[in-house]
């Protein structure tokens, strides 16, 4: 798998987002503490604010940059989206009103939701060997999981001998140093084609292209499946070991790295399973295996003590390997369902309606796990996921070939509607309709 890292462009890439993400991630935990700062006992409800906030940017910033991604240079925009995260983030410890935080992760978020659409839609031009590109996805989704586990533990240990706003500090280095190592690199220009038409039909391309494509459909389900499983974990972790299970922050922090473990090791097999076994049925087979797992710990969960923390491991462990299996695989099917030109457009529209699933789930979680119990929060989450993994298999086709030939011999010769077979992806009536109205038979 690391042979891929031979590619110079790609390293300093991955690079870029492995710094960012564990930027990403001490500014995660000092933004914690500098709601207890402001807020106190309201801590949690700024968190949850501004985790709405972030999904809202995600949400409404994402498709609007990949309608206009293809006017875009890439590697001067990418810097830019990493010092004005830079920016923010240096004005972060400065704050002391609620309204003033919320701005700022509005900004943030808004950031990062025009990066990494862009970053995520330039790595299959990088990498145009399919089987390279698997592999990549894999080291990003690695990238993650690290991040989830080192971020806490190096702030932690950073905590121990400077004050929380540092943290703030090692954030604005981590994004100075993305842009840093993405101007080290030439990037490739984006195929995309300027388009015509309105800022609505724009902005709406990607989403359009996505809805229309069955397989992608499909994929959404999914999304939504591993987000009702995700929200449980980001949630209500540290409510159950900290209230129910009475441990201390050492166990949350274990508890955390069985989830993200599991996503590891998946991570690692992938590559190789991938070349086996269809994306289809390792993604629904994932989706499915999250949503008995959900099952299995709310049927179980009914008296949660320190003598259910085992289960709770090997639940979490379960699930993260699980999760990875159904999510990783996103950008292989975005890339043979999409043609080069409309990549950054869908690859926004992946963005924005996976966190989509997230900002339901998110708050199911939460509320669920307060106002009744933590079982009925497993039990409501899998519910979620299991209608998740039916909508997949329904609007999935079984049959789902990567390439699909067809021609048109009606069409002029050079029309290309003609050319289009060659596609590595689907074909959907969209992109027909397109091909029509723009060159007429």
């Amino acid at each position: 798998m690391l042979a891929v890292l031979a590619n110079r462009t790609y390293r300093h890439l991955l690079a870029a987002q492995v710094i960012a993400l564990v930027g990403t991630g001490l500014a995660t935990v000092a933004l914690g503490l500098l709601a207890y700062e402001i807020a106190g006992a309201d801590a949690g409800a700024v968190l949850g604010t501004a985790l709405a906030i972030k999904m809202i940017a995600y949400i409404g910033i994402g498709p609007i940059v990949g309608a206009f991604a293809d006017r875009l240079p890439r590697r001067a925009f990418l810097v830019a989206m990493d010092l004005v995260r830079a920016a923010v983030a240096l004005l972060l410890p400065f704050v002391d009103q609620v309204w003033q935080v919320y701005v700022l992760i509005f900004l943030l978020q808004s950031a990062s939701a025009a990066f990494t659409p862009t970053f995520q839609a330039t790595i299959p031009d990088v990498l145009p060997d399919e089987a390279e590109y698997t592999r990549a996805l894999s080291l990003s989704r690695l990238a993650y999981d690290l991040e989830s586990l080192l971020s806490p533990m190096l702030a932690a240990a950073l905590l121990s001998v400077i004050g929380f706003h540092w943290l703030f500090g090692g954030t604005v280095i981590g994004f100075l140093a993305s842009a840093a190592l993405v101007l080290s690199v030439t990037l490739p220009r984006s195929p995309a084609k300027p388009r015509e038409g309105g800022i609505y039909a724009r902005t709406t391309r990607g989403m359009r292209i996505y809805l229309k494509t069955p397989r992608l459909r499909g994929l959404l389900a999914v999304n939504l499946a591993a987000a009702g499983a995700s929200a449980m974990v980001i949630v209500n972790t540290v409510v159950i070991v900290r209230e129910l299970f009475g441990f201390g922050q050492r166990e949350v922090a274990l508890t955390l790295a069985a989830y993200g473990g599991g996503s590891m090791l998946a991570a690692l097999a992938l590559p190789r399973v991938l070349d086996r076994v269809a994306g289809r049925t390792v993604m629904l087979g994932g989706a499915a295996v999250l949503t008995g797992a959900l099952a299995l710990l709310g049927l179980t969960s009914a008296r949660m003590t320190a003598a259910y923390w085992p289960m709770l491991l090997a639940g979490w462990f379960t699930m993260g390997m699980a999760y990875a299996a159904s999510i990783t695989p996103s950008g292989l099917l975005l890339r043979r369902s999409a043609q080069a030109e409309d990549r950054p457009a869908v690859f926004a529209a992946q963005f924005a309606l996976s966190h989509a699933c997230w900002l339901m789930a998110y708050p199911l979680a939460g509320q669920i796990g307060a106002k009744a119990s933590q079982q009925t929060a497993f039990i409501v989450l899998a519910a979620l996921a299991f209608i998740g993994v039916v909508v997949a298999l329904l609007l999935w086709p079984r049959q789902d070939p990567a390439i699909i030939a067809h021609d048109h011999p009606e069409l002029p010769e050079g029309h290309p509607h003609r050319l289009a077979h060659t596609q590595a992806g689907q074909l959907h009536d969209y992109m027909i309709d397109d091909l029509h109205s723009r060159w007429p038979r």
